[in-house]
């Protein structure tokens, strides 16, 4: 039987061609992206802006109802609530946002978390409360911190890695790929104002870990063939590079829409964010790497001899010592 192939083999795709037009519309989206969170900022969960938690342990349930909690203590109008398990099945902690007006009352935190309690009691008769506890805006900005912090390390750790692998030139190049997906992403949350909590932090995460795999695969095929073909002019170089790894990447990219679309689309209301975040990190992680961090090597100076070992002085001192110490061939006694 005959596979499908959704790539033909002689696909020749002129990337490189419009690589000037796509970067500039690329530096105006990360500019859009940064004045849309400065100027409308993001629009924290529970984690990042603080609230009220209630620990309840259900001991005659093996299994917490999650989603009926949440839609239950949703009505009470304190905003989307964080509801999740908390160290056993039957444990959950619940996180509901607190107005800014209640911060400032001395126990008004507490009285709405013993609302949410009552609220949980008067339906489920077996319900135990571990902990009524309110998360302080302190708190809040030390998760803020420590979650920027993290994307940092995470993207300075991953240009590291790839100039040791390489060159510095592709160390920049991933570098700038993946600022402008963290970018695109933290932009469409501030613009549509939706709720960004330590659960989008993990996904911008998984997109920075599938942004490097391809940028990876492309850069190794580049690697691949300046050694192969030598006297091609680069952007011929990285256009053959970038249709040889198509394939691979137009697999990868389908058969994880086949995962992410229908939780999109019928997925709970608490994973909209986090797939949400991950669909749009496919996309642009795709474009990054066959738009940004290919055609960046050309403006950095990666010629066709980049991985061509360079003769050291100490190498041409040995080579001219063996050269000299060869023997003659001797002369015919006459």
């Amino acid at each position: 039987m005959k596979l499908l192939k959704l790539v033909p083999a002689d696909t020749n795709i002129k990337f490189l061609k419009l690589r000037v037009p796509f970067f500039v519309v690329s530096m105006l989206l990360i500019v859009a992206s940064w004045a849309a969170v400065f100027t409308q900022g993001l629009n924290y969960g529970v984690d990042f802006a603080g609230g009220q938690e209630v620990q309840l342990t259900f001991e005659g349930l093996d299994q917490a109802p999650v989603a009926d909690l949440r839609d239950k203590v949703a009505g009470l109008g304190y905003g989307t609530p964080v509801v999740q398990e908390f160290g056993a099945p039957n444990i959950v902690s619940i996180r509901v946002p607190l107005p800014e007006e209640v911060e400032a009352t001395p126990g008004a935190a507490t009285e709405i978390g013993n609302e949410v309690i009552a609220l949980i009691e008067a339906e489920y008769s077996d319900v135990r409360t571990d902990g009524n506890n309110t998360v302080s805006g302190k708190v809040a900005e030390e998760f803020r911190s420590a979650a920027v912090l993290a994307l940092a390390i995470a993207m300075l750790g991953v240009a590291m890695y790839i100039w040791i692998r390489f060159e510095w030139q592709f160390g920049v190049g991933a570098l700038f790929a993946l600022f402008h997906d963290v970018s695109i992403t933290l932009g469409i949350f501030a613009v549509f104002q939706l709720e960004f909590s330590l659960q989008i932090i993990a996904a911008i995460l998984a997109i920075i870990g599938y942004s490097l795999n391809d940028t990876i695969v492309v850069f190794d095929r580049i690697r691949e063939n300046l050694k192969k073909f030598r006297k091609m002019p680069l952007p011929e170089l990285l256009d053959l590079s970038i249709n040889e790894t198509l394939a691979r990447t137009v697999m990868t990219s389908l058969t994880l829409l086949v995962a992410l679309l229908p939780l999109l689309m019928f997925g709970p209301a608490s994973l909209f964010g986090l797939v949400l975040a991950i669909t749009v990190g496919l996309f642009v992680g795709t474009y990054s790497s066959v738009y940004l961090a290919a055609p960046i090597l050309i403006w950095l100076g990666v010629t066709s001899d980049s991985f061509v070992p360079q003769e050291t002085e100490a190498d041409i001192q040995e080579r001219k010592a063996r050269e000299g110490g060869q023997a003659k061939p001797a002369t015919p006694i006459e």
